[in-house]
């Protein structure tokens, strides 16, 4: 299978909803060249470096500073970035990259397949946990020529191509990090990529700035001069400055939810809620199986049918993002939508818990849980409130816990919760996003793995099968019957397919062109007069 940039361009111009710079020439629409754009950061990042740091704000930034081989339209399909084009194997074993030509880093230094190979067998792999697992498919990986890359996998592995976003696998020089800590070398502090912005200057708790690479491999582009990114803590300032013209960019938490429908109003202003399918983050309340009746499928059921999710989507999130029906989000490859969970049903629910043995006292009150609050903005305390209502009407006390971003992280990976709330990304298959939640082999004392503790051997089973197959009818397969038993036993109380709103001024040109949404490169986005 041989796959061409400009079949791929083709393709992703045929995506509705997406401009590129064609289409807004098509339209009358020149890309001006000048200007600086400035938007929010929330919260800040510890360092800049992908791979040293993968959260959201880090990638947000990042991701105009580095590449990666390839970018993917909101159907999922590649787009060439530093790969021009591909080749791979009738046996899906064998992958050839044919790198662009001229890419340079920050430093001047070029990009060569020397650099790509250190990126994928040394950098990402000693730092990523999902990388490590991905790339240890990789039997060999050899540069014929300086912009030849050819890798070769121990078996078929068919979502392979979607480990080659910068987000997942940015291209980092060799020659300042070969031989080094990775996560303390210079680099780190002063990024070096082969984007179309270069860092310039970072204040700590005021702004970060990057200007545009004179050198970059696209003539011409970017257009912008420059990137600044304010660090703006409190939420109702993020708004005002996106009201007022003071940025002219909001993108993922910055915003929350109760303010879009007012900011959807102002006729200066446009909200996008796509970009996020190669994400498709999924929120659920998170359980500690350890922690009685957890451990029960029926309390697990009862508290599903007593959550009202429609309610959580319209009256909480104001329609942004939809509710959860299963695991697997319907914007990921092998979404099956025959797998859901029971409706909501608080007469069922009451039922269930009786016939599991858990009467109410005299208090209307069967038994209490512990509800540790996402510390990530008030939308979640305000969850919790709702949550705390819900669980009342099954007779469940719920005890609202509050902390802070650290602690919640430590004390979610070290197992110390009963209940609380979680969402991760889903990478585009069910293999790379949705399975680490699930497998008794992930149950580890780390964030963002099986912290639950639940355990099944044939959804163990299943989910070798479809990691394991080439054949994609053959992964439908697996991953259709691994979310029938999940909806069945709900081993978590999936809530919302979030897509969090990017909010911008309409002179801001070309914000959304890809399932990455805001985690592109910004060389074709562009300011009007």
């Amino acid at each position: 299978m041989t796959v061409s940039r400009r079949g791929l361009l083709a393709a992703t111009a045929a995506v509705p909803g997406l401009m590129r710079v064609q289409d807004a020439q098509a339209q009358g629409i020149a890309p001006r060249r000048g200007g600086t754009l400035t938007t929010m950061l929330t919260p800040e990042p510890p360092v800049l470096q992908i791979g040293v740091n993968n959260q959201g704000p880090t990638l947000v930034i990042a991701s105009k500073m580095f590449q990666s081989l390839l970018s993917f339209t909101p159907a999922l399909e590649p787009i060439p970035v530093l790969a021009k084009s591909w080749t791979i194997s009738p046996d899906g074993k064998e992958y050839v990259f044919t790198l662009q030509e001229g890419v340079k880093f920050h430093d001047g230094q070029p990009m060569t397949a020397e650099d790509v190979i250190f990126s994928i067998m040394k950098f990402h792999t000693e730092l990523a946990p999902r990388a490590r697992a991905v790339f240890a498919l990789i039997e060999s990986a050899t540069a014929p020529d300086p912009l030849t890359v050819r890798i070769v996998l121990k078996q078929p592995f068919q979502p392979f191509l979607l480990m080659f976003d910068a987000s997942a696998c940015a291209i980092v020089p060799k020659h300042l990090f070969d031989g080094q800590d990775y996560r303390t070398a210079p680099a780190v502090q002063r990024p070096v990529g082969t984007g179309p912005f270069r860092f310039a200057e970072w204040q700590r708790g005021n702004f970060v700035r990057l200007e545009r690479f004179a050198d970059y491999w696209k003539p011409g582009q970017p257009y912008l001069d420059a990137i600044i990114y304010r660090v703006v803590p409190d939420s109702q300032s993020r708004r005002l400055a996106i009201e007022t013209g003071q940025a002219q960019l909001t993108q993922a938490n910055d915003i929350e939810p109760f303010d879009v429908p007012a900011l959807r109003a102002k006729p200066n202003l446009e909200v996008n809620v796509k970009g996020w399918e190669y994400f498709s983050p999924v929120s659920w309340i998170e359980l500690n199986h350890r922690v009685k009746p957890l451990d029960d499928m029926r309390v697990r059921q009862a508290i599903s049918m007593a959550i009202d999710r429609n309610f959580i989507a319209q009256r909480l999130w104001f329609g942004v993002g939809k509710p959860a029906t299963n695991p697997v989000a319907s914007t990921t490859r092998f979404h099956d939508a025959g797998a859901k969970v029971a409706a909501y049903d608080v007469r069922a629910a009451n039922a269930l818990l009786d016939a599991a043995g858990h009467k109410a006292n005299a208090q209307g009150v069967r038994f209490t849980l512990k509800h540790l609050v996402l510390p990530y903005g008030e939308i979640w305390s305000r969850l919790g409130e709702y949550l705390k209502q819900a669980f009342r009407q099954v007779g469940i006390a719920l005890e609202l816990e509050s902390t802070d971003a650290g602690s919640w992280a430590r004390r979610v990976g070290a197992w110390e919760y009963e209940t609380t709330i979680n969402f991760v990304y889903q990478f585009g298959d069910p293999t790379l996003g949705v399975e680490r939640t699930y497998v008794s082999t992930n149950i580890q004392k780390v964030t963002f793995t099986n912290t639950g503790g639940y355990s099944n051997p044939k959804v163990d089973e299943l989910f070798a099968t479809a990691r394991g197959s080439a054949d994609p009818k053959d992964r439908q397969a697996a991953f259709s019957a691994v979310q029938k038993i999940l909806c069945e036993e709900v081993p978590q109380i999936w809530l919302m397919e979030m897509a969090f709103p990017t909010i911008h001024d309409k002179k801001l040109r070309n914000v959304i062109t890809t399932g990455l949404g805001v985690h592109t490169s910004f060389d074709d986005v562009f300011l009007t007069a």
